[in-house]
């Protein structure tokens, strides 16, 4: 049973996920995770170029960390399963620098002096694409490798069309998809998700002033309010649909043990449905 890490310090992060690609890889290097964890905390903290420190509320380091460290998990989970295509070194590394930069679309530039990076909201996985193409550059990485990168950061767009993201390889695909998955399970399942739900309605909101009549999203809700009532809908119809047909079932590599075991993130999550529903029911 995985310990409890404190998803707000990437100094808990960080080495978890080290020790679950060293278990996974036992001759590995984790040289390469070293340099990802603090290419993107020197990113989130504003130490990257011309760029601020990340004031997204909702979509911050924590966030991002949360998924990162699902994503690590269910990683571990393909390669204990023993599932085809075989995980490899690489591609495991490549999958966390690919959460890691997954919403620094969120960041602005320093001359950027108008509200938060949550004005982002609509564009903000094509401006981590590109952000994760200059950091990598940067950082002398092949251009086949983030090429690869930017295919899984796709995979977190809210409606996209992932059979027109042109992966390179099934191996590829099947990581974005782990990817795609560990974001939405990484948030919902943590244990102040359903407090932080008018955060992130006041990020939709944002977006909306920034996009007017371009944000569909926010205009769903008439307020927080209306956003929390909605959640256990959004769970049920959308966001386990996609993990298991769009995202072909990965998040059963979470199941422990594989592949009847308990599902820690999916229980977290019906648990926190369940306390929504209580509250609202209180509240009628």
């Amino acid at each position: 049973m995985d310990v409890e890490i404190d998803t707000k310090q990437i100094a808990q992060v960080q080495p978890e996920v080290q020790s679950i690609y060293k278990s996974v890889f036992p001759q590995g290097d984790t040289s390469f995770l070293a340099a990802a964890f603090e290419w993107a905390h020197a990113c989130f903290l504003g130490n990257y170029k011309d760029y601020q420190p990340i004031d997204a509320r909702y979509h911050d380091l924590e966030h991002t960390l949360q998924g990162t460290l699902c994503m690590a998990r269910l990683l571990r989970g393909w390669s204990l399963a023993k599932a085809q295509p075989v995980l490899t070194e690489r591609l495991f590394e490549l999958g966390i620098i690919a959460i890691l930069l997954h919403d620094t679309g969120y960041l602005k530039k320093r001359d950027d002096l108008e509200g938060t990076g949550a004005k982002y909201t609509l564009i903000h996985v094509d401006r981590s694409i590109e952000f994760a193409a200059e950091l990598l550059a940067d950082k002398n990485c092949a251009p086949t490798e983030i090429k690869s990168v930017q295919n899984m950061i796709r995979c977190t767009g809210l409606n996209v069309d992932l059979s027109s993201i042109p992966f390179d390889s099934e191996l590829e695909r099947r990581v974005g998809f782990a990817l795609g998955t560990a974001d939405l399970l990484g948030q919902m399942a943590a244990r102040d998700y359903v407090e932080k739900l008018p955060v992130l309605y006041s990020e939709f909101a944002e977006a909306a002033r920034f996009n007017p009549g371009k944000m569909p999203t926010a205009e769903l809700f008439g307020g927080p309010e209306e956003l929390i009532q909605k959640t256990p809908l959004f769970w049920e119809k959308y966001v386990r649909a996609k993990i298991e047909n769009q995202f072909q079932g990965v998040y059963r590599f979470l199941n422990d043990p594989y592949p009847g075991g308990k599902n820690c993130y999916i229980n977290r999550i019906d648990q926190n449905i369940s306390r929504l529903r209580c509250q609202l029911e209180k509240a009628a």
